[in-house]
């Protein structure tokens, strides 16, 4: 929890492998917003009304204490699974039960990622390993490397890929860890367990896998950088249809090249993890504002592309349980990346995921197994 927890607040960027600063692409200027003629919505004024989504809140919670299986994790993306079904992908997780006072036993089993597959039937936990003895559905190497999941997408013949960050050891330090490579897993789409790895483009230190966004045989790829202390989008993308394992190209502010040290920022002050879809005739991003540490404030922006430029943000919700004077009176709970869920958007309602963590990761996630599940909102948009 402690690896989650830094890299989670961007103490831990994509700058570390193997105690090696990596270079970043030169210029972190992002492109001014402008009106060119191609859409309509960035000349519109969005503003938003947010509400807690009950049912997805009391459904996770109820499985949560009483399921057996999954009880908290973060990332929280999700992915149409076929047959009804929808697929809930998390990095870090807590397996087993909550005591009936609503704390997580100290010896629950955690593993770096799951999936909770929701159906007509209800919630199921798949992970890898046996049901005695569960494990990340991709294992650590051998080594000591551990991986945490990006936005997952439809592979060929009904499979799927979910862009990994791979994290490793250079150190006995507490902190002696970062970021290493970008890899490629392929579940089987039916069971999710894993067929294969891959390498993905890794040169620049570029953190690809924030977000993933198929337009018919185009995938675009998102990825996070910090330059100066200041977290930005990049985009690379493939168009044969083969998702995230086709040839990348990187957007360079005019173009697509095939050099990965060509992409350029192209939004601030993202989150590790944000989204981008369409909407109505443009773009919206939607992730929490990383303008100031700690930030409460989860915000949209608008583009005629999927390459930007992107607007300044208009704040959506604040989260409540931030802080001493958040609704847990905890100086050391925080919140993170919260993105859209796009194929669960309603008209102009949103779906809008966000994590809950504590500094305290000891002490709070097991005195309180509320603290480390996610957050679901709805957010009615009005453009005007």
């Amino acid at each position: 929890m402690n690896r989650r927890i830094l890299a989670a607040v961007g103490l831990a960027a994509a700058s570390v492998c193997a105690g090696v600063l990596l270079a970043a692409p030169a210029s972190a200027t992002v492109p001014a917003s402008r009106t060119d003629g191609q859409c309509s919505l960035v000349d519109r004024t969005l503003t938003a009304t947010a509400s807690v989504n009950q049912g997805l809140t009391d459904d996770f919670r109820t499985y949560a204490e009483t399921g057996g299986e999954w009880t908290g994790a973060d990332s929280t993306y999700s992915l149409p699974l076929g047959g009804g079904r929808t697929g809930w992908f998390f990095s870090d997780t807590f397996l087993g039960t909550v005591n009936p006072d609503g704390s997580r036993p100290t010896d629950s089993a955690f593993v770096n990622q799951s999936i909770v597959v929701q159906s007509a039937k209800g919630f199921d936990t798949v992970t890898g390993g046996t049901a005695d003895a569960p494990e990340s559905i991709v294992p650590p190497e051998d080594d000591g490397r551990w991986y945490w999941i990006g936005d997952p997408a439809s592979g060929k013949h009904g499979s799927v890929q979910v862009p990994l960050l791979q994290f490793t050891r250079f150190g006995p330090g507490q902190w002696d860890w970062g970021w290493s490579a970008n890899r490629l897993a392929t579940l089987d789409g039916d069971t999710l367990q894993l067929e294969s790895i891959a390498n993905l483009p890794s040169a620049t230190g570029i953190n690809w896998g924030s977000w993933t966004l198929q337009e018919g045989r185009t995938t675009y790829i998102y990825g996070i950088a910090d330059y100066d202390g200041v977290r930005s989008a990049h985009v690379a993308r493939t168009v044969d249809g083969s998702g995230l394992a086709g040839e990348w190209t990187f957007w360079d502010g005019a173009g697509w090249s095939a050099d990965e040290a060509d992409a350029v920022p192209v939004a601030p002050y993202v989150a590790n993890e944000f989204s981008v879809s369409r909407f109505r005739d443009g773009y919206l991003m939607v992730t929490q504002d990383t303008s100031e540490l700690f930030s409460t404030r989860i915000v949209a922006r608008t583009s005629c592309s999927p390459m930007g430029p992107f607007t300044e943000g208009v704040e959506l919700y604040r989260t409540p349980e931030t802080g001493l004077f958040g609704s847990y009176g905890d100086a050391d709970v925080f919140t993170y990346n919260a993105h859209e869920h796009p194929e669960m958007r309603q008209g102009n309602r949103l779906l809008v995921t966000y994590n809950v963590n504590t500094f305290d990761n000891v002490g709070d996630v097991y005195d309180d197994a509320t603290i480390y599940r996610p957050r679901f909102i709805d957010v009615e948009l009005t453009v005007r």
